[in-house]
């Protein structure tokens, strides 16, 4: 068996705990309130650079010119294409650069983050690989799942259809069939590896997505005086 379907088969049950989850559930149903989405989009945006950073890790350590050139790709289609849904969004809520700036990161996007910057830089390529490989793949799967479900008028509907459309699905397989290559010809001891990276970056998926819906935020915050 590949080590894409092994690692999907290890994680159905998380990822179906992703897909019900009440934030994808609202998503959905189109009920998501918009301050919650807003919350959500704007940690995704600070999320996207750390995981555009961790792309080009993979793209630094890729063993082919032609991987290569897909992780960098991969990093400029994160932080050009998928930013500029995140852009138009900021466009209507009246967000500018400074004020996103301005927006603190989450416990659960600084962890995520760190986890795939801390992988990307001192973990073997093939490590790098399947730790981004969730990212991809899950948004994929969610994408497809909410465009099957979701009405035409769905408010969110700009977002889903961006996930579920063929572009970004193209990109997912190829990160797929990364993967699956370098799997193949590794050692067993590498391929566990790979399949605990894949397990971590699935649960702080979750762990993203239910910090947004919840808008969780630091549980102590500095005095205005800065003590």
């Amino acid at each position: 068996m590949s080590f894409s379907r092994t690692a999907w088969e290890q994680n159905a049950a998380a990822y179906e705990a992703i897909r019900t989850m009440p934030f994808n559930e609202a998503l959905a149903a189109g009920t998501l309130p918009p301050e919650t989405f807003r919350h959500y989009i704007v940690q995704d945006a600070h999320y996207l650079v750390g995981f555009g950073r961790a792309l080009t890790l993979a793209a630094a350590k890729a063993p082919s010119p032609e991987r290569l050139i897909q992780f960098a790709e991969a990093g400029k289609e994160v932080l050009v294409e998928e930013r500029a849904l995140h852009t138009g969004y900021f466009a209507q809520w009246g967000i500018d650069e400074a004020a996103f700036a301005d927006t603190p990161v989450t416990p659960a996007t600084h962890h995520y983050v760190s986890y795939l910057l801390a992988v990307g830089f001192g973990e073997r390529y093939e490590v790098v690989v399947a730790a981004l490989l969730p990212c991809f793949w899950i948004y994929l799967e969610i994408g497809k799942d909410l465009d099957a479900r979701a009405a035409a008028d769905n408010p969110y509907r700009a977002w889903i259809d961006t996930y579920a459309g063929a572009a970004f699905e193209a990109t997912v397989r190829d990160a797929i069939a990364a993967a699956d290559e370098v799997a193949a010809t590794a050692s067993p001891k590498v391929v566990e590896a790979m399949l605990r990276a894949f397990a971590t970056s699935t649960q702080l998926e979750w762990m993203f997505w239910h910090s947004a819906y919840h808008r969780h935020g630091w549980p102590l915050s500095p005095r205005a005086d800065g003590a």
